[in-house]
Parts: C-alpha cells; structure tokens; sequence
C-alpha cells in the first residue's frame, strides 16, 4: 500500500513551497503548545472547551510537530496531511463556528483565514503529493 501512495508523486514544484510552508506553521505551533502551554496548550484548550485538556493539549502539539516535520522533509507527505486535516477541521469547529455565531460574519472571517489557508493546503497536499524534493519523491525514485 505505502508503494501505490509513493507512486502517485507530482513533480510539481509549486507543491514544494505550499507544503514546506504549512509544515513549518504546524511544527513552531506545535512546539510552542508545550513552550506556552497557559496561553496556546492546556490553557487554551480549557478556555475553548476541549475535553481533557491535559491530555489532548500535547496530543494535538506531538502531533503538530511530528507530522509538520514529515511534511518538511516531504516523508509519508499524503498520510501526514490526514492527521493534520483532523487537527486544523477541530481548530475550525471549536474557535471560529463560536466566533462566527457570537460575534458574526466578517469578524469569523477575519479570524479564519490562517485556518482555511492551511486547511486548503492540507487537501492540496493530499490530492498532489509532496512533489518534488522530498523524501516521497527519493522513496520512490529507489523502488523504480
């Protein structure tokens, strides 16, 4: 199965830059869950309402890290997106649908578009690949 993923490579350049960008924005927030946990990990989960906190806070952080750096490097590209789409879809529903009926349209807008930029990124990173210059495209080239 990971040698039908590996295969469905894109060489297209445009996909290195989208996907070494939304790495790096996951991994520095990820990280700095665990290095300012009272204001973007525990605390922050508990001022917006998710369940064990003390729990899902370094979840959501490990995972950030984790799958940012793989999608850096450009190793297990599709697989990494999955995760993160869960990550960024629970960011969306537990932040900006309170914000958008609370506070309404243009200010949830406002407040979203990070959220939906990367959002959009991880499905264009599912459907295309890592493309080229990453490990995915080197795995690949081996199996060949």
């Amino acid at each position: 199965m990971i040698d039908q993923i590996l295969k469905l490579q894109s060489s297209t350049p445009a996909a290195v830059l989208i996907r070494v960008i939304v790495g790096y924005v996951f991994f520095v927030e990820g990280v700095q869950k665990f290095l300012f946990p009272d204001t973007l990990g525990v605390g922050r989960f508990i001022k917006i309402g998710i369940p064990w906190p003390h729990v899902m806070a370094p979840i959501s952080g490990g995972a950030e890290i984790i799958f940012g750096a793989l999608l850096i490097a450009g190793l297990f590209t599709r697989l990494s997106t999955i995760p993160l789409i869960i990550n960024i879809t629970v960011a969306i529903i537990s932040t900006k649908v309170p914000m958008f009926l609370n506070k309404g349209f243009w200010p949830a807008v406002h407040e979203s578009r990070l959220d939906f930029t990367m959002l959009l990124s991880l499905i264009f990173l599912l459907l295309v690949g890592a493309g080229c210059l990453s490990m995915d495209e080197k795995l690949s080239a081996d199996k060949n």
